[in-house]
């Protein structure tokens, strides 16, 4: 039976978030840079010859219908292939952590499949389908690191020089539409240019998720302060990720976690490490760049 195992699905951090305003329709218009980390997810697929779908989850239990299940049966039911397939999945991504951890999953997914059902889809047709599942996913699928514009449909590739970060991520998660529905979230930055971005790219711009969601979550404000109490040449101030609530700050690379600050006891089942970026998704060239 033909397999794909041990397949990395990675993270990404939003080096900074502006909200640049909103439509009539209520989507937020924002910048933003994602990039790629080393913190993965790690999926296996096997092919199923009866068509069926399933998925085994080797440590974290995740929802009967996530978006691994939702992304494996869209690309089934888009194509007419009569392949199923089984997935196990060991999660190490945190939930609600602003990271796209679900969105990695489901890109990592659709490549996979593609390739190991034959399907022959390009990076274009993969992530038409994949924006039906997130926002998120057809970042994860064209598999560069991108200065994203609009309501984070319009992204241009762009490099970023090797740097290391120490991200946290506390117990507590954060709902996505509870920021966003927020009367106190700014909505008026003023749009910057990838210009002004590059000339410092890990110091520049700022979260305007980040104080509703510090409001709704004292647990940032507290693991910000942790990383600013290291004894480290920051290049970056603490700042949250995403919509949160994970938070990171860069720090000399060759930095372990021996080098930070004592974690506190109370701060149990927080999750923290040191991550690099990545310059290209593991995955790149799995499917075609033609449209």
């Amino acid at each position: 039976m033909k397999s794909l195992n041990n397949v990395l699905a990675p993270a990404k951090l939003n080096l900074f978030l502006h909200i640049t305003g909103r439509r009539p329709d209520g989507y937020h218009l924002l910048q933003s840079v994602f990039m790629l980390i080393d913190w993965y997810d790690t999926l296996h697929f096997e092919v199923r010859s009866d068509g069926q779908i399933s998925r085994e989850d080797l440590n974290v239990p995740l929802p009967p219908d996530d978006l691994i299940t939702r992304a494996a049966r869209l690309l089934k039911q888009s194509t007419g292939t009569s392949q199923g397939a089984h997935i196990a999945i060991e999660k190490s991504i945190p939930a609600q952590a602003g990271m796209g951890g679900g969105s990695s999953d489901a890109a990592t997914c659709l490549l996979a499949l593609n390739k190991l059902w034959g399907l022959g889809l390009s990076v274009k047709q993969l992530a038409e389908l994949g924006l039906k599942l997130g926002a998120d996913v057809p970042f994860f699928l064209h598999g560069h690191n991108a200065w994203v514009e609009g309501v984070g449909e319009i992204m241009t590739p762009i490099s970023l020089p090797p740097a290391q970060f120490a991200v946290v991520k506390p117990s507590e998660g954060l709902e996505t539409a509870k920021i966003f529905g927020s009367e106190a979230l700014k909505r008026d930055t003023k749009p910057a240019t990838i210009s002004v971005f590059a000339a410092d790219p890990y110091g520049f711009g700022h979260n305007d998720l980040q104080p509703v969601a510090q409001r709704l979550c004292p647990q940032i404000s507290d693991a910000i302060a942790w990383l600013e109490s290291a004894s480290l040449a920051f290049l970056v101030k603490g700042r949250m990720t995403g919509s949160g609530s994970a938070v990171f700050a860069q720090v000399p690379r060759g930095t372990d976690l021996t080098q930070m600050p004592q974690v506190p006891a109370t701060w149990q089942n927080w999750k923290i490490q040191m991550c690099g970026n990545l310059e290209v998704h593991p995955q790149k060239g799995w499917a075609s760049s033609d449209n």
